[in-house]
This record gives C-alpha cells, structure tokens and sequence, in this order.
C-alpha cells in the first residue's frame, strides 16, 4: 500500500479576503472543510499522514481546534508572496518524512481556498496517476468559461491586443482544441517530483482530473459570498 502525505499549505497574509483561511463560513473555519476531508481520506485509506504548512500562529491554533496537531512551522524564508508554492510544500514533505523516518509515494496537497472537493474526486484521481507510471503530477480542472482561442485576448508585441491563442482555420468554439480551467482544489505529485527541479505545478508529465460539480477558487470578497450562500442554502449537488 502507498504511502501518502497530504498536505494543506495556508499562509497567514491574504489581501483579498482578510485573513481568509480561518474565515468562518457557514460556521466552521474555511480550513476546517479541508482537514474534515482529509481525515475521512486518512480513515478510509490509512497509511496516510496530514501535515499543516503555516507561518501563522492563529492558523496552528485554528487547525488545532478543527482536529489537526502540527508541530512545523513554515519558516520566514519560505514566506510572502514571491516564494513558490513548490518550495513550501517540499520543506513540510522533508520535514515529515524526516520526523516519521520514512519517504511517502505520493503528496496530496489540498488547497484551503478551493474547498469544493469529494473524496470521489481525489480517488479517482488517483487511480489515473496509478495508471500512467510516466506522469509525475496531476492537478483538478473544470470546464472553462472562456476560450483562449476565441474571447481571450492579450498584450502582443506591437502594442496592440489580439487572442491569445491563433485560432487559425478553427471557426468555432466547439472545434477548438480543448482547454480547462485550474481550480486549484488538489494536487497529486509522485515524490520523485520535489527531486526533479520542478517549480511549478504545470510540468512537461501533468495529468488533470476534470471536476464533473462546481468548484472554484476564493480569490476575492465575492467568491466568499457566493459559496457562503451554497452552503447555507444546501445548493450543492454533491456532499463535501
């Protein structure tokens, strides 16, 4: 059976939703959604570890009360917003590993501010890692709401503004290569991956696993609105 360490990385700084990831929605802290479902995948499975990556205080303390002990902090060097996410993850990976004596197979990093996940999901995608030896990665997508190749447009060269993708012959959405949205819900990484010089989550060996539900980022104050209103309306289709 593989070993798995899941890991929720939450820093303490949020300048779109102040102090966001203790933010209380529907009465329980926003963390507390992600360590619930990472306890039931860490019953379900076993074998499984959860390690809290924070430079916070109060988070160590919020985490504590929703049933997650961490003896890590983040350090200061891997703090602020220019540091990748890739960085932190790894130091909290060796810093396990280093404290349990053993090396995990696979990482599971959940994203506290994309809370919209089912076990369904992280098992299933599992099972595609599983099934590509080659992969080394896998991230959570659903269906996008714009086409790069038809109402996205950038900043090209000569100063003006054009798609960002050339369509070229396609004259329709629909027969438009296929594109996906991050929701930056979950990660899978194979653990050779943080050996590998990686620095970001989007690799030459990704897979994706499509969310078939709603699911989306809080990036800022009016995503907290309407998640709070779902959850409080029991407007979901699925269980968390």
């Amino acid at each position: 059976m593989n070993n798995i360490l899941i890991t929720i990385c939450a820093r303490g700084g949020s300048k779109g939703i102040p102090g966001k990831n203790i933010k209380i929605l529907n009465g329980k802290p926003l963390i507390g959604y992600t360590i619930d479902i990472a306890k039931r995948f860490q019953e379900k499975h076993g074998n499984v570890e959860i390690a809290l990556s924070t430079d916070s205080d109060e988070i160590i303390r919020v985490a504590e009360e929703c049933g997650l002990h961490s003896e890590y902090k983040r350090p200061a060097s891997l703090g602020g917003d220019s540091v990748g996410k890739i960085d932190a993850i790894k130091d909290v990976v060796l810093y396990t590993e280093n404290s349990k004596g053993i090396k995990y197979d696979y990482v599971l990093d959940m994203d506290v501010t994309s809370p919209l996940r089912t076990i369904e999901d992280i098992e299933e995608a599992f099972k595609l890692m599983e099934a590509d030896p080659n992969a080394v990665n896998l991230f959570s997508v659903s269906e996008p709401g714009r086409s790069p190749y038809f109402n996205q447009v950038e900043r090209k060269e000569n100063g003006y503004y054009n798609k960002v993708k050339d369509a070229g012959t396609i004259l329709t959405r629909q027969s438009a290569p296929k594109v996906y949205d991050l929701n930056a819900s979950f990660y899978i990484y194979r653990r050779e991956f943080f050996d590998l010089g990686y620095k970001g989550a989007i690799t030459d060996r990704s897979l994706i696993y499509l969310m078939n539900h709603t699911c989306f980022d809080l990036d800022h104050p009016i995503d907290f609105e309407i998640i709070s209103f779902l959850l409080e309306n029991n407007k979901l289709d699925f269980m968390l």
